[in-house]
């Protein structure tokens, strides 16, 4: 049955206070306060680290990539090398992934109507996992042994990810939807599970009979954002375009959905349509992500909750902070990486996964929608 349009003033009405919930739209304070955060993160991560270099030197050095302005940075030869040959990709990747990260996860949060979506607990993370690490134990894009699974061929990485990444959010929606119309929130994130299970376990098969490949994948699992250059930034920045401009363009319609499906059809929303165009977007940005920089745990759920608690819940406002806030915040991990144990480096995996698994925990017990 064709949905019928509905007026554009009842949708603003019906999305505008839904029962119980603060629904805001995004105000220009915020928005601010987001660039200043991927700016201060930013800066931090660039001047900090085994060589530091003044923070006010290296803000100048940016500002002479720009065409026609010429400052005096007083920075050496070797430290300008050093900000704009191996920190700035690294910096500018963690923005990117961290982005894609949080907004992926405020994307299904809002889709499956479940505050513990996430794209690892959806199962997301580890089918895009298992296509990365077919890829490098059958040798393509990389092949074991290169220490470097992103040198190969330009789109195969990626594209494996992305190919995993979307069937298994296929496979957990279709099991948490086995159930009925009596499943509850629940079901899905138990479904996120089994399917995660599932696809670890196609993992560990692959690494069994390619034994050889066992170091390189085992490091990729563990999450990492040191670059060669701008070629892994370069690698993950149309994904992450499309997927921003997607999901920034139809956040609306994840309004209109939190209200449930007969009425956002009443409103001349295709919920269907809507879903399935979102997840493939997310999915899309989390496959671009985990194939750059291995499993990168929890971002989707700490960025999107904080800055729910901040601004509401409207996804006008979430989506877009999230975005911001989520490159901060694996800029400034990363930091915390490379510079807690020094001159060792943590995986970044473990660091996000210190902070994510007690935030879950809280989630767990404040999530209000969530019955287990």
């Amino acid at each position: 049955m064709e949905a019928r349009p509905g007026p554009p003033a009842a949708a603003r009405a019906a999305v505008g206070e839904p029962r119980g919930t603060r629904r805001r739209p995004l105000r220009p304070a915020w928005l601010a306060a987001g660039v200043v955060a991927v700016v201060v993160a930013a800066l931090a991560g660039l001047a900090f680290g085994p060589v530091g270099l003044p923070p006010g030197s290296v803000a100048a050095e940016l500002l002479n990539l720009i065409p026609g302005v010429r400052i005096d940075s007083g920075l050496t030869e070797r430290e300008i090398a050093i900000l704009t040959q191996l920190r700035l990709p690294r910096v500018v990747l963690a923005l990117l992934v961290g982005g894609m990260l949080a907004l992926a996860g405020g994307c299904y949060q809002g889709v499956f109507r479940n505050p513990l979506a996430d794209p690892h607990l959806l199962g997301v993370a580890a089918g895009a996992g298992l296509g990365v690490t077919a890829m490098i134990t059958l040798g393509v894009g990389g092949g074991a042994g290169s220490g470097d699974v992103t040198t190969g061929l330009p789109l195969t990485i990626p594209l494996a990810a992305f190919v995993g990444a979307l069937g298994a959010v296929v496979l957990t929606y279709l099991l948490g939807a086995a159930g009925g119309r009596d499943r509850t929130p629940a079901t899905l994130i138990l479904a996120g599970v089994a399917v995660s299970a599932f696809l670890a376990a196609g993992e560990t098969y692959l690494l069994q009979r390619n034994a050889d490949s066992i170091r390189e994948v085992y490091a990729w699992l563990l999450g990492r954002l040191a670059t060669a250059g701008w070629h892994d930034v370069l690698l993950v920045l149309p994904y992450a375009a499309v997927t921003a401009v997607v999901v920034l363009l139809h956040r609306r319609e994840l309004d209109v959905l939190s209200v449930g499906d007969a009425e956002a059809t009443s409103l001349g929303l295709h919920p269907r349509r809507s879903r399935y165009l979102l997840i493939a977007a997310a999915s899309l940005g989390t496959a671009a992500a985990v194939s750059a920089t291995g499993l990168i745990g929890f971002v989707g759920i700490i960025v999107p909750h904080t800055v729910r608690l901040l601004v509401g819940a409207s996804y006008r406002a979430i989506l877009p902070l999230s975005m911001l806030f989520g490159g901060a915040f694996l800029a400034l991990t990363d930091l915390a990486a490379r510079t807690v144990a020094a001159p060792a480096e943590i995986p970044i995996g473990v660091v996000t996964a210190f902070f994510g698994a007690p935030f879950f925990v809280l989630v767990l017990r404040t999530a209000k929608r969530v019955v287990l």
